[in-house]
């Protein structure tokens, strides 16, 4: 996991930990931060003008095939958390993407990175991204 390297996209998104999300301790749940990345994931596609929704209807599934979670800090009950989605490299049919996760202490609580591939939605197989896609990161000259 490097979150410092160059990145070809980046968005901010903001969430606040609630009750349900917590356990006795107050602390976030562990597992509940995959669902955070899908949040700032699905956010920084729609900021960047493309929606996972456009992406289904036009064929397209994207598919977790690898997390890597690193834990520094806990989040708490009812603490404003800012996601940072970045999107690191597109390679063939893979889509990466990594995280930073800070509370409002701008205190840094989570790292991660995730590894996409781009499914046809009928076959299931890895395909290569849309056009459409590719060109809304890339120079189309």
């Amino acid at each position: 996991m490097n979150i410092n390297k160059e990145s070809i996209y980046s968005s901010e998104t903001q969430l606040r930990v609630r009750y349900g999300e917590t356990d006795q301790m107050g602390y976030c749940y562990y597992g509940n931060y995959a669902q955070y990345f899908e949040v700032g994931r699905v956010e920084a596609l729609r900021k960047v003008g493309m929606t996972y929704k456009q992406l289904e209807e036009m064929g397209y599934m994207l598919p977790v095939s690898t997390l890597n979670i690193k834990y520094f800090s806990p989040a708490f009950y009812d603490d404003l958390l800012t996601i940072i989605t970045k999107i690191t490299e597109q390679k063939g049919v893979r889509l990466v993407f990594e995280y930073e996760i800070y509370n409002e202490s701008k205190k840094l609580l989570v790292t991660a990175d995730t590894m996409l591939v781009f499914v046809n939605k009928s076959t299931m197989k890895p395909t290569t991204p849309p056009k459409e896609f590719v060109d809304l990161f890339f120079d189309k000259k």
